[in-house]
């Protein structure tokens, strides 16, 4: 067990927000916490809640009692999931995590991050107010203190689902501590060596770092640091336009931070199709950014409480806090991996095989410490294979998972199977229909009409391959393409499907229909033609 200790009755007031006399036992765990864990700062009632639930630092770890089914490394998303399920089909379960339950997902990632972006989308609405014939006589202004005790009290409040509590009352063995393969079926922690029959390895990734020279001694924020933010920074440079960058970048605009968005390469989401990604630029520009693409940066420096960063060419931009969104990468550092025969490296992660098995055919790993999809929903279904795979003999394929994503922007961009690119690169013939939101009656009345659907069918035929939606909840939208791509039904099935007017996923319909159109070729219109010329 990690070495801090709280009494219960100290606890529960933490809970509550409540003085029992205790404060300065708080006040001392609480500096413990914030140094181990930075992403519990302000260390307020909403935080302590959190922290009580997903770390609790009274808690014992159990003494284990013979071998286990499995032991999970890791309480994220996939090391949740495997747990729960694994133990709810009557395994013998432990879980181990060094940090707090939950991983990214509550504490530093899809939780807070969409928050804020619900209260940065509010701003811009109320921004916005006078296309509809609404006036703010006053403009928009933002209490960001209020924004984050917001994004800090709702993460408390979702935090029981992944608290130590919740996970021991399913049966699990919850173990707080780091875990170490100590050989190629035992796990040492807390002082404590562990048996087990399987093993899954969900350690997760963390926020990946560049090497420009000054940048960590300038100081830097990340997705694991910018949720405890207080004050809203006048000026911020994100540096990198994945998600992560796109998205905090945005919402920091709409707060009213003067934000810099630097990438190196081309355009933003590098991932997705140009037509798509210049919808977003077009609402950053709007929401005031300053966009740079294909930038090289040379150099950070601190200048009292600013920072300038250097780029190539000789200019720089001087801002107040800088926020790296780079990518992840994968934690396999101190786990011991060699130990137990299981083949990694810093970059891939943890190395499976379609069935999510190590080279140690008895540990498996899931989520983000050994996938390229680092999202929580792929985590989520690659722990269900785990589960199959290692206790039930199952042969489940990760490759047979139809994985959507979104990027939660405003608008979003959604995205499912194949780009065009993709299905050239594997020499996949297709035909691609698009319908602008411009053409659908709901968006125009919503006044979001500044995005599209395109997806594409095997040339010839009806059968998904991939889609692309732009739309202010194109994330809400996608699961349609998803599940008919899961189920093998075609576009033209879809366009079957009676859709409620008027709604914005109408455009899902709408390309049905535009697929059903090229059914009816010169000769079958010939046809039809004469066959109503006769029943005239």
């Amino acid at each position: 067990m990690i070495g801090r200790s709280m009494t219960n009755a100290t606890q529960e007031s933490n809970q509550a927000g409540v003085d029992t006399g205790s404060r300065e036992a708080i006040n001392v765990d609480g500096l413990a916490i914030q140094e181990e864990f930075p992403q519990t700062r302000p260390f307020d009632e909403h935080n302590r809640r959190l922290v009580a639930n997903v770390h609790p630092a009274d808690w014992v770890n159990p003494t284990p009692s013979g071998r286990y089914n499995l032991i999970v490394i890791g309480a994220g998303t996939a090391g949740l999931v495997t747990a729960a399920g694994a133990a709810g089909l009557g395994a013998k379960v432990a879980l181990i995590e060094r940090a707090l339950m939950g991983g990214d997902c509550l504490n530093v990632g899809c939780i807070p991050s969409k928050a804020l972006i619900r209260c940065a989308r509010a701003a811009a609405d109320v921004r916005d107010a006078g296309e509809y014939g609404v006036r703010v006589p006053e403009g928009v202004a933002v209490d960001f203190g209020a924004v984050m005790e917001r994004m800090r009290k709702l993460r408390a409040h979702i935090s029981p689902n992944d608290s130590v509590e919740r996970f021991r009352d399913l049966g699990i063995d919850v173990f707080i501590g780091d875990a170490t393969f100590s050989g190629r079926d035992t796990i040492d922690v807390g002082g404590v060596t562990l048996q087990f029959a399987k093993a899954c390895i969900a350690t997760g990734a963390r926020a990946a770092v560049l090497p420009i020279p000054g940048l960590a001694e300038a100081g830097v924020l990340t997705n694991e640091t910018i949720f405890s933010l207080t004050e809203l920074p006048r000026r911020l440079a994100v540096i990198g336009g994945g998600p992560i960058g796109c998205e905090m970048a945005q919402s920091f605009a709409r707060f009213g931070s003067r934000v810099t968005l630097l990438e190196v390469g081309p355009q933003i989401l590098g991932r997705e199709d140009r037509d798509a990604v210049i919808r977003v630029e077009k609402s950053f520009v709007r929401d005031g950014m300053d966009l740079r693409c294909g930038v090289n940066i040379e150099s950070v420096v601190r200048s009292g409480d600013a920072r300038v960063i250097r780029l190539q060419g000789g200019e720089s931009v001087e801002v107040d806090q800088i926020l790296l969104g780079v990518g992840r990468t994968p934690n396999v550092d101190g786990l011991g991996l060699s130990q137990a025969g299981v083949e990694f490296d810093n970059r891939v992660g943890v190395k499976v095989d379609d069935r999510l098995r190590t080279a140690n055919p008895n540990i498996y790993a899931a989520g983000d410490v050994c996938s390229v999809f680092k999202f929580t929903h792929a985590a989520d279904f690659m722990a269900r294979i785990v589960i199959q795979n290692a206790l039930f003999f199952g042969r489940s394929k990760a490759s047979a998972l139809t994985i959507p994503w979104c990027t939660y922007t405003d608008p979003e961009i959604a995205h499912v199977g194949m780009y065009a690119k993709d299905a050239r690169a594997k020499g996949i013939a297709i035909d691609t229909y698009t319908v602008e939101l411009a053409d659908v009656d709901r968006a125009i009345l919503e006044g979001d009409t500044d995005g599209f659907f395109k997806v594409h069918v095997r040339k010839g035929a009806d059968k998904i391959v991939g889609a692309t939606l732009v739309a202010r909840h194109a994330g809400d939208m996608i699961s349609e393409v998803t599940v008919a791509m899961a189920a093998g039904a075609g576009l033209g099935t879809i366009a079957k499907a009676i859709h409620p007017y008027p709604t914005t996923a109408d455009v899902i319909r709408k390309a049905g229909d535009a697929f059903n159109r090229t059914r009816l070729t010169p000769r079958v219109a010939k046809l039809f033609e004469t066959l109503l010329r006769w029943r005239r």
